[in-house]
């Protein structure tokens, strides 16, 4: 617990730190709102025939603010050795796997407290745009309401999504010690598999870009509607991102461990 409060106390000492939330939770919660406000079903035959996934279009904007986190995460691991402080932070605390872990806990808790902020505002920002699209409670916005277990879901589904994102971008950071390869390598990671998917039209070779994409496979936790035509389901696609976190922590212990500092 030391050593966590230790690092708590050195990443919201960080003058980028604050910024960096803050541009998250306001990219996040600005774009969610103004994708929202194109919504709507005035050339539907029926509302229910074309309407949007509503609980995933309010929270369109994690998918942007995302690249905020990965910049935080990544800061907290590559700026100590961009100016010299790892060794300092390794004296301090000689079992590596420690000082590892408790950085990490200590950017997810602070990714999951902003994470909350976004997707919560993400979700009132769509209610309150959302009478002007011509989208009105008969019609399926009385959906964005945490009453609504998709909609539930799909919110703390983005949290957890992002923290994912960014115990991602932490052990990859780990591994490169390089603050702008790291940030260029999750970004990579991240989206060119949307990109790829603008191009590829084999239905085969797009299910499993789907299905191995961890930003692709980790969104679907927003999905509410037609589940059953998803290339891979809500869990199963966060899943899919765990595992990618997972094997990103795991190689950026290991470098830890048998490089030098």
């Amino acid at each position: 617990m030391h050593v966590i409060h230790a690092e708590w106390t050195k990443l919201r000492t960080v003058v980028s730190t604050p910024w960096l939330l803050f541009a998250a939770v306001a990219v996040t919660v600005g774009i969610s709102a103004t994708v929202t406000a194109t919504a709507g079903n005035r050339l539907c035959p029926t509302p229910s025939t074309c309407l949007d996934d509503l609980p995933k279009l309010s929270l369109t904007g994690a998918q942007y603010g995302q690249t905020l986190i990965v910049v935080l995460a990544v800061l907290v691991m590559s700026e100590e050795y961009t100016t010299g402080t790892i060794g300092v932070s390794l004296a301090a605390v000689p079992r590596r796997w420690q000082l590892y872990l408790s950085k990490a806990a200590v950017v997810t808790a602070m990714v999951i407290i902003v994470g909350s902020f976004g997707a919560l505002g993400s979700l009132l920002a769509a209610r309150r745009v959302l009478p002007g699209a011509a989208v009105g409670a008969a019609n399926g916005d009385h959906r964005l309401s945490l009453a609504d277990e998709p909609t539930l879901r799909a919110v703390y589904g983005t949290v957890l999504y992002l923290a994912l994102v960014a115990l991602l971008s932490y052990g990859v950071a780990a591994v490169l010690r390089d603050t702008a390869g790291s940030i260029a390598t999750i970004l990579l990671l991240l989206y060119v598999a949307p990109i790829l998917t603008s191009f590829i039209t084999d239905p085969q070779w797009l299910n499993r870009i789907e299905q191995l994409s961890p930003m692709l496979a980790g969104l679907k936790i927003q999905a509410t509607t037609a589940l059953d035509t998803l290339p891979i389901g809500p869990w199963q696609g966060l899943g899919v991102l765990a595992v990618w976190a997972a094997g990103a922590l795991l190689a950026g212990l290991l470098s830890l461990h048998l490089r030098d500092a």
